[in-house]
């Protein structure tokens, strides 16, 4: 099962949210400060121990003070036009999350909108990538009961719920 809701991130009780991350993963601005804030100073202390991520990669600790189990950590592409790579390594981010969730037993899993804040990602043709990968991801893994897509704003929520009925 796919959703898509507005809300904040940092209050889902899943057993994974997803942290759109930068390649220190040692917290930033955004969801990323935003779920560093929540989790408390033990998350920032063990991802000073992961020694960073490549972009498209994936990283997993524990979630701490939220309510969700565990924080995967995905590094998304900054937008340069869409000549470099861009849309793969977005979609690695949601494919190598996915993996990661399965290689740990998690059931659900809540994404933020990656890379459509200060990395500029076109929210459009960010939503097609996330709903087209996690839809065949989940074709192929049946382990993963539930993802949501968790928006910022109306017109995000507008924007996945619209890429996913295009994929119907």
């Amino acid at each position: 099962m796919i959703e898509v809701i507005q809300t904040d991130i940092t209050t889902l009780d899943v057993d994974a949210i997803v942290n759109a991350a930068n390649t220190s993963l040692l917290g930033g601005g955004g969801v990323d400060g935003a779920i560093h804030r929540a989790a408390g100073p033990k998350l920032l202390a063990k991802c000073a121990t992961l020694g960073g991520c490549k972009t498209g990669n994936a990283k997993i600790t524990p979630g701490y003070n939220l309510s969700a189990k565990h924080v995967i950590h995905t590094v998304g592409p900054v937008w340069r036009g869409g000549g470099r790579g861009e849309p793969e390594l977005l979609a690695d981010c949601y494919r190598n999350s996915l993996q990661l969730a399965v290689e740990n037993g998690l059931k659900t899993i809540a994404f933020p909108s990656i890379s459509t804040g200060v990395y500029r990602f076109p929210i459009d043709r960010a939503c097609r990538i996330a709903t087209t990968t996690v839809k065949a991801f989940l074709a192929d893994h049946d382990e993963i009961e539930k993802v949501t897509f968790v928006c910022f704003s109306n017109s995000d929520r507008a924007e996945y719920e619209s890429a996913l009925a295009e994929g119907n």
